[in-house]
């Protein structure tokens, strides 16, 4: 696809809408118009006019022409909201141009390709207020109804939680890169974990850049609202890993009795009583039991070494080890998966009656073995992907629960979301600043990505880091640097 734009700072972001409806394709920026001459190819104007932005796209695909003209007003307030009201009007006109070339595509977030919706949402009701956000939405970036009254309850429910940051807080990550097995659909930078592979390099690196990460905290009079230890598997630790891991950090952050400590021990292969004990003793107020799914034939084929039986021993001892704070994830869109099967799985998770769920939708990422063996594997029809989602939906409010955080990711089946539901009294703080960006967090561990959060700005700056384990070892000190920039400490 050839691409002809005025406005080459949005290129990018014109590529975004060209894959909603190609995702595969390949496309190259023109510095001249390309006309019409049988190549297939988008040209894409912005103008100002008369404090109206307007954008005019002409597609060119497989020998015929479409195009479409939008007018947005925009207020002159800033050159940051200048250009995002540009970028959403050539946003705009791309999409519904290539809509007229494909139709058929279903595409219930329209012309959004942001991962957070509901921020968006949530910024247009302070600054439009409620109708005319929901007009926005709905008639401005072609989002369908029923993800519109998705994302306004998710916006509802994290209405208490957001009113309660406080600007002397933050989040806390510390990420265990390591994995028992690669799953098919996994793209994350973890290695695997075997029984020659040394941890104990990682682990003093790991403190080290925690006690680097506690010196920030103090010298800014910070205090951690929540904390979070993901990966990869953080039960890939042994017990006493675990132990002494979680006992440092709690400690040197001096976490507070009561904060939100989630664990996310993920895998059911890698969880024991022992190790349930130790995240227990140390405060942990909530965990995660991931399956994917309940069918002990997908779960072999995507790599996982364990079964859907598994599954419900571990969560039974967690519940006998007494934690109160379960979460389960599934992903709608497994190979060989249908919706039969999807209800197969939540029949199951009813059955143990969590207090979170998280529902995925398959997302098929450039650097996983799904994308390289995409060609001899059988992926469930977008149509199909939806009425597996719809059935996980059902399944939380069938448990009592409300959907209370989303994002979205690229190359995702049917352009969906993740949705994560939880029980009233039992969602996750953390997850809902990470994902509307709401809260400055400090992360630990490769691969983990700092950033600071400018509360009244909508300003947010990055640290990312290094993913190789070995670099990231080698360049603690420099991130160090780099985050106390970050946060002005000189």
């Amino acid at each position: 696809m050839l691409l002809y734009t005025n406005r080459q700072n949005f290129f990018n972001d014109i590529c975004e809408i060209i894959r909603l409806f190609l995702p595969q394709a390949t496309i190259e920026l023109c510095e001249d118009n390309p006309g019409f001459s049988g190549a297939d190819s988008l040209y894409v104007t912005l103008v100002d006019r008369d404090e109206h932005f307007v954008a005019e796209a002409s597609l060119c695909f497989n020998g015929i022409s479409y195009s479409y003209i939008h007018t947005a007003p925009y207020r002159d307030e800033s050159a940051l909201l200048e250009k995002r009201y540009g970028k959403r009007c050539i946003k705009v006109a791309a999409f519904r141009a290539m809509r007229k070339a494909f139709p058929e595509t279903s595409l219930p977030w329209g012309s959004l390709t942001g991962i957070r919706p509901t921020r968006l949402l949530r910024e247009l009701k302070l600054t439009e207020g409620e109708q005319n956000a929901n007009r926005l939405m709905l008639n401005e970036f072609d989002v369908t109804e029923e993800k519109l009254r998705l994302a306004d309850k998710i916006v509802t429910v994290q209405t208490e939680v957001l009113g309660s940051i406080r600007h002397d807080e933050v989040d806390v990550y510390i990420g265990i890169p390591f994995c028992k097995t690669r799953c098919l659909y996994c793209s994350f930078a973890s290695q695997l974990r075997t029984q020659k592979t040394d941890m104990s390099a990682y682990l003093s690196a790991l403190k080290r850049d925690i006690l680097n990460g506690v010196k920030l905290v103090k010298a800014n009079g910070l205090h951690v609202r929540a904390l979070y230890l993901g990966g990869g598997t953080p039960t890939i630790l042994t017990a006493d890993e675990l132990s002494d891991l979680i006992d440092f950090a709690i400690t040197e952050y001096d976490v507070k009795p009561r904060t939100e400590f989630t664990v996310e021990a993920g895998r059911p292969d890698t969880i024991t009583a022992e190790k349930l004990r130790v995240i227990k003793k140390y405060g942990a107020t909530r965990i995660s039991v991931n399956p994917q799914t309940m069918c002990d034939a997908t779960l072999r084929a995507v790599g996982r070494e364990h079964t859907s039986e598994d599954i419900r021993k571990c969560f039974m001892l967690a519940r006998e080890i007494g934690f109160d704070s379960i979460n389960m994830d599934l992903i709608a869109g497994l190979p060989g998966e249908d919706a039969h099967g999807m209800q197969c799985t939540i029949d199951e998770v009813i059955k143990l009656d969590p207090d979170c769920l998280t529902v995925h939708t398959l997302a098929i990422k450039r650097s996983s073995r799904l994308k390289e063996q995409l060609e001899h594997i059988a992926l469930p029809a977008i149509s199909e992907v939806e009425r597996m989602t719809a059935i996980g939906s059902a399944g939380a409010e069938a448990m009592g629960m409300l959907p209370y955080y989303m994002y979205r990711q690229k190359y995702m089946a049917g352009n969906m979301e993740n949705v994560g539901y939880s029980k009233a009294d039992k969602v996750c703080i953390y997850n809902i600043d990470m994902m509307e960006d709401a809260l400055s967090i400090i992360a630990h561990g490769a691969g983990a990505m700092t950033k600071r959060v400018f509360l009244g700005e909508q300003r947010i700056e990055r640290v990312p880091n290094p993913k190789d384990i070995a670099t990231y070892i080698e360049k603690l000190d420099r991130v160090h640097a780099e985050r106390m920039e970050l946060f002005e400490i000189r």
